[in-house]
């Protein structure tokens, strides 16, 4: 009779023990989840361990805020004023036409000329008085245009560095020269009449220009 080493024995009962507490375990209900979920586990594990290396590394490398936003310069650009000398005690009497206007307004803007209206593309301006008063140029710049209009009379054309021009008619003398540089606020003329606004009397009418349109001048005016 082959007698066992009792090692042996012992090893071999140790063997089926392990393998009888494996089936008893792959028969309980709950552990296949338990494994799934262990799995998900590690793999979100090393997912998140992944992305916060990774972002420690980008991080490094971006640059900072102070890089990437560009620092403001402070606007050193004139601010227009009102193209007439200070002490003149003017008032708008007539406003641009603007298609923003209420109906009455738009009509208030309107100017009759020979039995047809026409929109008002500056602005007017008038003494209650009506006395004549010192025009001023509104921004310093070159002067390009002295001429005298057979319709909107005697007028001054000043071109800004800002690419603005300013346009001012029925003067009744202007003392600037084409050529001439002014400075804001130099006077270039005195208000007079013209054919085209006959009805306003004295008055200036003053116009801002961008690329050849006209623009409402009371938005450049502080």
């Amino acid at each position: 009779m082959k007698i066992e080493d009792p090692k042996t024995k012992v090893s071999f009962l140790n063997q089926n023990k392990r393998q009888l507490a494996w089936k008893r375990l792959l028969t309980k209900k709950w552990f296949f989840p338990a494994v799934y979920l262990t799995v998900v586990a590690l793999v979100l594990g090393g997912v998140w361990l992944i992305q916060g290396t990774v972002s420690k590394d980008v991080s490094k490398n971006m640059p900072s805020i102070d890089t990437i936003l560009p620092v403001e310069k402070p606007s050193t650009a004139e601010t227009m004023v009102l193209p007439v000398a200070s002490n003149s005690e003017v008032t708008i009497t007539k406003k641009f036409y603007d298609e923003k206007m209420t109906s009455k307004d738009k009509e208030l803007a309107l100017v009759n000329y020979q039995g047809t209206f026409y929109r008002n593309t500056g602005v007017n301006f008038s003494r209650k008085d009506g006395k004549s008063f010192d025009v001023v140029a509104a921004l310093g710049g070159t002067v390009t245009r002295v001429e005298t209009n057979p319709v909107v009379g005697l007028q001054v054309e000043v071109k800004h560095e800002n690419g603005l021009i300013t346009i001012y008619q029925s003067l009744a003398a202007a003392s600037a020269k084409v050529g001439q540089t002014v400075n804001q606020g130099d006077v270039i003329g005195q208000a007079g009449m013209n054919k085209f606004e006959q009805a306003d009397g004295n008055h200036l009418h003053f116009e801002v220009r961008k690329n050849n349109q006209p623009q409402n001048p009371e938005p450049f005016i502080k």
